[in-house]
């Protein structure tokens, strides 16, 4: 089994010799190797399962650094990444031929984002070499938010998880990528719309799924839990049920067991509905009930990327 520790030095040789090792992000945990070493981010997709056509994150500590790894920076990434990172927010930017093709699934756009976690930004100052990691479960589960969930499901198969804490958002990053200036979100996630267009002006949304990906996240069926999840209409109560859990946003569905239910946030604070959306799916998950019925966020702030998780954590 994987040993869980705090000691970057230990995650460091792990990397250097190759290995992949759980490391932790404001976002959600992920599962890092060398970004530039082939075998190392085959051992990523072998571990999660994950399809090679779904592209990867790489992940670097300074806006410095981004030349060895791109050819461009659009002006308006450029604001975004001085205003915003480290920070939940991934630029997908044309590379250059250092980054392996395996990493982008033969796309001319690399996705990079500096994480705004001490652990990691130090882990990433003490090497010479980007860290490619995805969120840091079997393909298409639960994203993972504690060093705890990386080492029950992925624990038997990677040495070292560097321990950080809970995740402080608890989505994975927003993706954004730039066509003649203009920008499109890729993926809705830890950093809210409003948030980038207050820098660079309206955006544009292409979220919908697709077996060739243009970025990481977007396929149709993704960080499910393994029971059936329902996703409910705004407004209405499902049919209570004795096997039936629920996942609210503010107040218990009438009818149902409430220890068969998690409230999101009493207080109605979308951000801390994010950090507790995979936590508690997962813990739903794990409860002796036969299906999950989820309740939509309010399309704001961060309500849109748990929508969007939902949405595809209910594709069958």
């Amino acid at each position: 089994m994987a040993q869980i520790g705090t000691d970057t030095r230990v995650a460091k040789e792990f990397l250097e010799a190759g290995n992949v090792v759980g490391i932790p992000t404001e976002t959600v945990y992920g599962l890092a190797g060398n970004a530039l070493n082939l075998d190392a981010v085959l051992t990523i997709f072998r571990v999660k399962n994950r399809p090679s056509f779904d592209p990867l994150i790489v992940h670097t500590d300074s806006l410095a650094k981004l030349d060895q790894f791109v050819t461009d920076i659009p002006e308006p990434a450029r604001k975004l990444a001085e205003t915003y990172w480290p920070g939940p927010l991934t630029l997908l930017l044309p590379k250059r031929d250092l980054i392996p093709d395996l990493v982008t699934a033969g796309l001319h756009r690399v996705a990079v984002r500096i994480p705004n976690h001490p652990l990691t930004l130090a882990l990433l100052r003490s090497l010479d070499f980007p860290l490619a990691a995805p969120s840091a479960n079997p393909f298409g589960y639960i994203s993972p938010t504690t060093a705890q969930h990386v080492a029950d499901q992925l624990g038997d198969q990677i040495p070292y998880i560097l321990d950080g804490g809970p995740a402080g958002i608890g989505l994975e990053s927003t993706i954004v990528g730039f066509e003649n200036n203009k920008a499109t979100v890729f993926r809705l996630g830890g950093m809210a719309l409003e948030q980038i267009e207050q820098i660079i002006g309206p955006v544009s949304v292409q979220t919908h799924s697709t077996s060739n990906p243009k970025a990481p996240g977007m396929l149709s069926s993704h960080y499910a839990p393994r029971k059936p999840l329902i996703l409910v209409a705004p407004g209405e109560t499902p049919e209570p049920s004795e096997r039936a859990g629920a996942l609210v946003f503010r107040e218990l569905f009438g009818g149902f067991h409430s220890e068969n239910q998690r409230i999101l946030s009493p207080t109605g604070d979308l951000n801390e509905a994010a950090k507790n959306l995979f936590a508690y799916l997962r813990a739903l998950d794990a409860l002796p009930i036969d299906v999950i019925y989820a309740e939509p966020m309010p399309n704001q702030g961060l309500g849109w990327a748990i929508n969007d998780r939902l949405r595809r954590a209910s594709v069958q």
